[in-house]
């Protein structure tokens, strides 16, 4: 395991962890929230439910999914790419809960991006056995906007690589409440999440949630 470079802040700023020169990982900067934030998303889910999507190449991706915001990201036969509508439900994806957003900015703000407007918010619910492997956030129109990614439930092993899938990777474990940020010259590094182990949280039983928020426009 990777150490990293931790450090506190004075006053009420959370403690944070330098992962890479633009990626900054927040510990349990939702601690105060979780209960609202996931109280939130099991709303999401009852007008949009979770569901496993494929990859272009017709495979089944592990976690299971849905999206809140403007934009919900989509991947199927026809590619990866945001829209509008829900093609379960064929209508607009609920809003983005107020809070989640707010985290989101005030996250990003630390984080050393400003004027972050998110627009979409990826759910995705890991159960035991689940990942996801090595890839790009590059969907999105702009690339000067950060990822803000927000974790629920059992720890994790991320794993934090380079520009090219081959190269070498740190890892590092993702906690209940934690927020991570990546964005500048590191807003493309490949990413993923190793098989999660089995186990039960308190908060959210066998089960991990990530909110991955972006502004995809």
């Amino acid at each position: 395991m990777t150490s990293l470079d931790l450090f506190g802040n004075l006053g009420s700023e959370p403690l944070r962890s330098n992962i890479s020169e633009q990626a900054t990982l927040f510990h349990q900067f939702l601690a105060k929230n979780d209960e609202a934030l996931l109280t939130d998303v099991r709303g999401v889910l009852k007008s949009a439910p979770l569901r496993h999507l494929q990859t272009p190449a017709g495979h089944k991706m592990s976690v299971k999914s849905s999206n809140c915001g403007e934009y919900g990201w989509m991947s199927d036969s026809q590619g990866y790419r945001y829209q509008r509508i829900d093609p379960v439900t064929k209508a607009p994806w609920p809003q983005m809960p107020p809070l989640i957003a707010t985290k989101a900015i005030e996250v990003a703000t630390l984080a050393g991006f400003e004027n972050f407007k998110p627009d979409s918010c990826l759910i995705n619910v890991y159960l035991p056995g689940a990942k996801m492997g090595l890839h790009q956030d590059k969907d999105e129109r702009d690339f000067t906007k950060p990822i803000v990614s927000f974790s629920f439930g059992l720890p994790v092993n991320f794993l934090w690589g380079g520009f090219k899938r081959s190269e070498k990777y740190q890892k590092f474990q993702l906690q209940h409440t934690d927020a991570l940020v990546w964005g500048g010259s590191d807003r493309l590094r490949y990413h993923g999440v190793q098989q999660l182990k089995d186990g039960v949280h308190p908060v959210t039983g066998r089960c991990r949630v990530n909110l991955t928020i972006r502004q995809a426009e």
